[in-house]
């Protein structure tokens, strides 16, 4: 819709060399800003089944003097958030939300994607070590952001190793029964857009279609939402 204030789009899959945004598919694209703390969007009850119905966070910790993820936590269910966002996987962040009835996403970093994309064992580390324990601990992990801002971004080596990265990690929720409870997205940035406006009419860079294509068409088939950073 050609509104700045609708969050949510459909994608379509064209065999075009530009992929042109539509309401015609059921991916969904979902416009965040990406910032320490900062308010996120509304989630409707359509832009993904891990999420509830109300606004979240992002909780970056790249700062001085920063407060214990203890403290952080009870400040968001004080402030009745109920969903956030870290960059990582930290295990004392992840340890002080436990039971705390927060929704949080982790990140599988950029650094990572090389090793993850190569086999699904070590996909399956990954999740044992840093997503697993954690859920059975009661932490309310509702996704993980495979890569940051990859498509569209400057190291071109690892546009080729984010699809079989976020395949891997699929499978290994999957196999653990956890892909019900847990999605699978990587966020990007507007970078990846040849026009952005109106939302309607977007088209992605010709460089960039060609990888942006099969992750699309990959989410849409685990019903996971497409991040982009605003």
């Amino acid at each position: 819709k050609d509104n700045k204030n609708c969050s949510v789009l459909t994608t379509s899959f064209e065999t075009q060399s530009q992929m042109h945004l539509s309401e015609m598919e059921c991916s969904r694209i979902v416009f965040s800003s990406f910032f320490l703390l900062s308010l996120l969007l509304v989630f409707s009850s359509q832009t993904a089944v891990a999420f509830i119905g109300t606004y979240g966070v992002n909780y970056g910790r790249i700062a001085d003097n920063l407060p214990d993820p203890n403290a952080v936590a009870t400040l968001l269910k004080s402030a009745k958030i109920r969903n956030t966002r870290i960059y990582d996987a930290d295990h004392s962040v992840l340890t002080a939300f436990r039971n705390s009835g927060i929704e949080i996403i982790v990140g599988l970093g950029n650094e990572f994607l090389k090793d993850i994309s190569v086999g699904e064992d070590r996909a399956m580390s990954w999740v044992k070590e840093n997503v697993e324990p954690f859920i059975r601990g009661g932490t309310r992990i509702s996704g993980i952001a495979v890569g940051n801002e990859i498509l569209g971004g400057t190291t071109i080596e690892l546009w080729e190793v984010l699809l079989p990265a976020a395949k891997n990690v699929y499978t290994a929720l999957r196999r653990l029964g956890l892909h019900t409870i847990v999605e699978v997205s990587s966020p990007h940035s507007e970078a990846v857009f040849a026009n952005s406006y109106p939302p309607s009419s977007c088209t992605f860079r010709d460089d960039v279609a060609p990888f942006m294509k099969p992750l699309l068409a990959f989410f849409w088939q685990i019903g996971s939402p497409f991040y982009i950073n605003a």
